[in-house]
């Protein structure tokens, strides 16, 4: 069941993204939904875990701190570079520079669920990434582009309160009240999770729909590289160092997954508003990107079942 669901995920946030690109006036009016969806499908993925997933997260130090370092080394580096190879203009350089020094997006964690994925690591890294970013996203930005930037501390710590960390934890207090009812919340939740944001990303590429169909070929293609290479050595390296298969798919999703939104305010607010532009295509292919990768990773899960996860 869950494979099945998340097999077709991939189809369904490509249709709705087509729709949403080619019909945006029906579902801009539904952005404030955007954050309710993303907390309930939290809720649904709390449900699914207990405290001792959690502490089993908190014992993985090296998954933690590799994640970590990786989100913060490989993605501005990566930006940097693709930005100059590409001889991407001025104002789009910075805005994707901006999307690699920021902290992990929220939607990781749902991606990580869906992918088969350590959702307790997920939400981990998200949070730890979130307090990091608060000091290395304005020294990235000094490193890569000679100027700093403030960062919203009290808005990101309300997102994760609002949008992972209240959901998560009624989600668990679910758990305990169902004990021995775990196979019905494995059977829903997966179904639940993907038409949830599935509808997010729909309603995100509406409300991106006029950045996407102006943007250049170029800094779509600067997107693309720069989010599947993050992945892709999240990944590798992740593996290189050891991690186990599960960890090193979370670690993959956290980093490659930004919290491009942010990036996009933050190029906005300190560069102008031409910078902000990668950031908003990056918020709509990472959720697509995503959604291939969960599925790829699932159809995959068959052929290492003899590996640990």
């Amino acid at each position: 069941m869950i494979a099945l669901t998340v097999k077709i995920f991939p189809v369904l946030a490509v249709l709705c993204s087509i729709f949403a690109c080619l019909f945006p006036s029906v579902l801009t009016p539904l952005g404030f939904l955007i954050v309710p969806l993303l907390g309930f499908i939290m809720l649904g993925m709390g449900a699914t875990l207990s405290l001792k997933d959690f502490s089993a997260a908190i014992q993985k130090p090296k998954a933690v701190i590799t994640g970590f370092i990786l989100q913060f080394g490989i993605m501005p580096l990566t930006a940097y570079v693709i930005g100059h190879l590409l001889h991407l203009p001025k104002e789009q350089l910075i805005g994707l520079v901006m999307v690699g020094s920021v902290a992990g997006g929220t939607a990781s964690n749902v991606i990580a669920y869906l992918a088969g994925g350590d959702v307790a690591l997920s939400i981990t890294m998200t949070t730890c990434s979130t307090i990091g970013g608060i000091f290395l996203t304005p020294l990235l930005s000094a490193l890569y582009l000679g100027q700093t930037v403030d960062v919203p501390v009290w808005e990101m710590f309300k997102s994760i309160l609002l949008i992972v960390a209240l959901p998560v934890g009624i989600g668990l207090l679910i758990n305990r009240l169902m004990r021995g009812k775990e196979k019905i919340l494995n059977k829903i939740c997966p179904f639940v999770s993907v038409l949830g944001i599935v509808f997010v990303i729909a309603i995100i590429m509406a409300l991106n729909a006029d950045a996407v169909k102006h943007s250049g070929w170029l800094i779509l293609l600067a997107v693309i590289l720069h989010n599947c290479i993050g992945m892709a050595l999240g990944y590798f390296l992740a593996k290189l160092f050891r991690c186990t298969r599960k960890e090193a798919i979370t670690i993959a999703i956290e980093t490659g997954m930004q919290n491009s939104g942010l990036a996009a305010a933050l190029s906005k607010q300190f560069f102008g508003i031409a910078c902000a532009l990668p950031g908003a295509i990056f918020s709509v292919w990472h959720n697509i990107s995503g959604s291939i990768y969960a599925a790829c990773m699932r159809i995959t899960v068959k052929n290492n079942r003899g590996e640990q996860k």
